[in-house]
């Protein structure tokens, strides 16, 4: 790969996860810090995202905005590295699905359910209330792995998004999710992202 990473990001943001996706495949990245409110909706950064959000990858002149598009794509940068299952294969049906239906279904619910205003079951992508934290608690009791028998992108996207949202109170502990989160949070690649973000952290901690 002669094309150069970039990847902007906050260390307070939803920026953590991709950084933990970076480090798992181990490829040299430069990294931007943008700041909420300032940086962050700059000219500048608004042509690399115009959402005026992180986090953000560019490589060469491909921009790749959110996690589970990022964690896809350079999934599909290191194919040795088994982060995505071969494609064609059931194995990377199963990626694709938990990976679309996390960032799709269950984030749109989980908005929903926090703001009040959940829409009718026959209008919602999320269904009855409840009905995704069923699917998925389904989909991980007594599994390490979502798309086969190996760690995958797919395992980090939920293991992480479950961790945080468990972490803040989104949603309430739950023995299967929290399982599924100690599995995957004690990686190397987890623990070398989150050892960074946590210094830039106190540097960037709101005043």
């Amino acid at each position: 790969m002669t094309a150069t990473l970039t990847f902007y990001t906050h260390p307070l943001s939803r920026g953590r996860l991709a950084r933990w996706m970076l480090e798992e495949t181990g490829l040299p990245y430069e990294e931007v810090v943008v700041e909420f409110g300032t940086t962050m909706k700059s000219p500048d950064y608004l042509a690399v995202n115009p959402m005026g959000k992180v986090p953000a990858l560019r490589h060469g002149e491909v921009v790749v905005t959110e996690n589970a598009a990022i964690c896809a794509y350079l999934a599909e940068l290191v194919p040795e590295k088994g982060l995505v299952p071969p494609s064609g294969s059931p194995e990377r049906g199963a990626f694709y699905r938990w990976l679309f239906f996390f960032a799709g279904p269950f984030e749109a619910w989980l908005t929903a359910k926090s703001t009040g205003t959940l829409a009718p079951a026959v209008g919602a992508g999320y269904g009855e209330d409840g009905d995704v934290l069923r699917t998925l608690e389904q989909a991980l009791r007594d599994r390490r792995h979502l798309a086969g028998n190996g760690f995958t992108a797919v395992d980090l996207y939920v293991a992480a998004s479950l961790g945080y949202f468990m972490m803040t109170g989104a949603i309430a502990k739950n023995p299967v999710f929290e399982a599924f989160v100690a599995h995957h949070a004690g990686r190397p690649a987890a623990a070398a992202a989150n050892a960074r973000d946590n210094a830039l952290a106190a540097k960037y901690q709101p005043t």
